[in-house]
């Protein structure tokens, strides 16, 4: 099996266009990091982001749309701009943001966005939230180690997935750093490694599915 090797330390700073990322956050907030390509996004994103925020009691969730997964071919990516305009018709609610700073950040990888972030607002305290179907490959991801020390990782539930995410080389690798259902309130503060499993109802929308319904459509 592969494993993604670490990430190298880049500049905190990111691109000039780094100076205004579209969104202004507090001291002594607790803010969720939810990022993804969101291609296309759909109920599934929306219900983990709503479990998430609900669960942490998190002040504010920002949807970090990818300019372009380094897991994912660009060939079957939708423009950034369609994106973020699909993600902001699901992330309804309270505190939640729809963002483009990994694009304004010029970061690549998840590691290098949680690192500026951090740097940016060293008094928020941040979580990193991601499906089921993400922690079963979070292994694959530059750096999986180095975000896990990082910042605390909230992990949502997912149909179909969750017994093999529970297993996955990243779960067991970091199982004694597991916090329990009733613990995960406190992940937001929680020194890292820190993660916890938020079961909750099952939502079967996933986009892999949404684009292939769509390239039916178009074939016929």
């Amino acid at each position: 099996m592969w494993f993604a090797g670490p990430a190298r330390r880049g500049p905190e700073g990111g691109r000039p266009g780094a100076l205004r990322l579209g969104f202004h956050l507090e001291p002594g907030m607790r803010v969720g990091l939810f990022g993804g390509s969101f291609n296309p996004a759909h109920e599934g994103h929306a219900h983990v982001a709503e479990t998430a925020r609900r669960r942490l009691k998190l002040d504010k969730v920002i949807w970090l749309v990818s300019p372009q997964n380094p897991l994912k071919p660009a060939s079957e990516t939708a423009d950034l701009a369609e994106r973020m305009e699909g993600a902001r018709r699901f992330a309804r609610g309270p505190g939640m943001i729809v963002s483009d700073a990994e694009t304004r950040l010029g970061a690549q990888y998840t590691i290098d966005t949680v690192r500026a972030l951090k740097a940016r607002f060293p008094k928020v305290r941040f979580v990193w939230i991601m499906g089921a179907d993400s922690l079963a490959t979070f292994h694959r991801w530059r750096g999986w180690t180095q975000i896990m020390r990082e910042i605390p990782v909230a992990v949502v539930s997912r149909p179909w997935i969750s017994l093999k995410s529970r297993f996955s080389p990243a779960a067991l690798r970091f199982r004694r750093f597991r916090k329990s259902a009733i613990e995960a309130t406190g992940l937001p503060k929680a020194r890292p490694p820190a993660w916890a499993y938020l079961r909750g109802r099952f939502n079967f929308q996933s986009s892999t599915a949404l684009r292939a319904r769509r390239k039916r459509a178009r074939t016929r």
